[in-house]
């Protein structure tokens, strides 16, 4: 080996890594629009890459918006093992910012939140989501593989990505209403939310989705992930964290 070269170390599992792995790569899985979904060609099962829109079930799980006409869709209903590689990119060397990959099998959905939520985060996808070409898709993580960014490297499982949702039946009832009356009634909380905890610049803001662990929001093509100082113990916290949540960033702005 020459001197200039170093093996290198394998990824450590999420709850071993020196750095808070699952919060980045849940972040990620939240925030970020665009992917690359790599499917399994299915004439001869060579890897076969596309570019994909991507939303979050309320557990966390990729929402996408797929055309029957595409290949990548074809190849999914061959074989639905598939990764997605989600990364936001930034200014600078692409590989000095964090990414995720999304290993599992994807299908059909027929939920009515996986649509409310894709169309949420993606609103123009209305004018063709409704096509009979058109289906929306879940991708069921089984692993997952986070680079942070230089020397931080961390594999996640399943349940590490995802959110739990036992005992949460009611928030997800509840779900569209709420979005609708936080967009209506509170936009500038949910300002202060981005700016104040996800350190967004301003804009106009609104929430396309919510869950036991935090918030998302939109601006234009921009998002945003606002974590909850806690998970929600229960679904009638939502309401008292929210407002405590405002009143710690006004507080914040004012001082």
């Amino acid at each position: 080996m020459a001197e200039t070269e170093r093996p290198q170390a394998a990824p450590l599992p999420a709850a071993a890594a020196p750095f808070d792995a699952i919060g980045l790569a849940k972040d990620l899985l939240r925030s970020t629009r665009v992917g690359a979904l790599a499917t399994l060609d299915r004439a001869d099962g060579s890897p076969f890459a596309s570019l994909v829109t991507v939303a979050t079930d309320l557990d966390g799980a990729p929402l996408m918006l797929l055309s029957r006409l595409s290949a990548h869709t074809l190849n999914l209903e061959a074989e639905p093992r598939c990764s997605l590689l989600l990364s936001p990119g930034g200014k600078g060397d692409p590989l000095a910012h964090p990414r995720l990959t999304v290993a599992g099998r994807a299908g059909r959905t027929p939920e009515p939140r996986a649509r409310a939520r894709f169309l949420a985060r993606h609103p123009k996808a209305a004018l063709y989501a409704d096509f009979p070409d058109f289906a929306f898709f879940r991708l069921d993580p089984a692993a997952g593989h986070l680079n942070g960014g230089f020397a931080k490297a961390a594999t996640l499982t399943a349940a590490e990505l995802l959110t739990p949702l036992a005992g949460f039946e009611a928030l997800a009832e509840s779900e569209a209403g709420a979005v609708a009356h936080m967009n209506e009634d509170h936009a500038d909380a949910l300002a202060l939310y981005a700016t104040h905890f996800a350190g967004a610049g301003p804009g106009p803001w609104r929430l396309t989705g919510l869950d036991p662990e935090g918030l998302d929001l939109a601006a234009g093509d921009r998002t945003a992930r606002v974590a909850f100082p806690q998970p929600l113990a229960e679904p009638g916290a939502l309401r008292p964290v929210l407002v405590r949540m405002a009143a710690e960033a006004r507080a914040a702005q004012q001082g």
